[in-house]
């Protein structure tokens, strides 16, 4: 399992069908809206706009669609009023989970998460409760057989670029941890020097990790974490499992 606990990156992969890519899309383009609304439509300026846009040409999100949500949030289009959400909870086994959710009814999110955290065998926690577990984030992957550089080379270049920390995933990808406001400089130092970046993103990264070896406890705990992936308000989940 990946080393920040994202379970959307972490979880067997699972074919992208047109359902699944359209809730994507829906889910980037809330998240394209609040932070143009937030910060401004310009992405020269506007660093978190400018990694959410990214992230979505990556997808191959349409471009017509990018521009709406982008006028949408600066208010050249009309829309509902999207909302920023972080739910702190507690699922199986006694893990702890922290999710982001965008949505133009609070009240009605908070009630659903809810529905589904305590069906899962999970709880809702009181705010603050478990987001001192975690920490915010800059993170992201290079990979080793699309840089085709060697390893020594690859974690001498990314502290020299400005990597905080350090975490290999696996023999061929390693995961990179930078102060949340340096990501964009860190990955434009990245790939300037020739890395071929593979995913990036703010992300909660938690400061302990646990692990739970009971099968049916990991049974519970993905179906709590696709249950909640579902959900059309939910855009990220983040937990300390090992």
């Amino acid at each position: 399992m990946s080393g920040h606990s994202k379970w959307s990156q972490i979880k067997h992969k699972k074919a992208i069908t047109d359902v699944k890519r359209g809730k994507i899309f829906s889910k980037l383009s809330r998240l394209i809206t609040v932070a143009a609304r937030q910060k401004g439509g310009a992405q020269a300026t506007n660093s978190q706009l400018r990694i959410i846009v990214e992230k979505a040409k990556s997808l191959n999100m349409p471009g017509e669609n990018i521009e709406r949500a982008i006028k949408k949030g600066t208010g050249e289009l009309e829309g509902a009023k999207m909302e920023e959400i972080l739910i702190e909870a507690y699922g199986p086994g006694g893990i702890a989970l922290l999710i982001e959710a965008i949505s133009d009814n609070k009240n009605r999110t908070l009630s659903e998460v809810r529905f589904l955290v305590n069906e899962k065998g999970g709880k809702i926690a009181e705010p603050g409760s478990v987001n001192w577990l975690f920490e915010r984030k800059g993170a992201l992957v290079v990979n080793l057989i699309e840089a085709q550089t060697k390893k020594d080379d690859i974690e001498l270049s990314t502290i020299d670029c400005g990597a905080e920390d350090l975490n290999w995933q696996d023999e061929n990808s390693l995961e990179i941890y930078t102060a949340p406001e340096k990501l964009d400089e860190v990955k434009n130092k990245l790939e300037r020097n020739g890395l071929k970046i593979s995913s990036f993103s703010l992300e909660w990264k938690p400061k302990n990790q646990i692990e739970i070896v009971d099968e049916k406890t990991h049974g519970q705990i993905e179906r709590l974490m696709d249950a909640l992936e579902e959900n059309d308000d939910v855009s990220e989940i983040y937990s300390n499992l090992k």
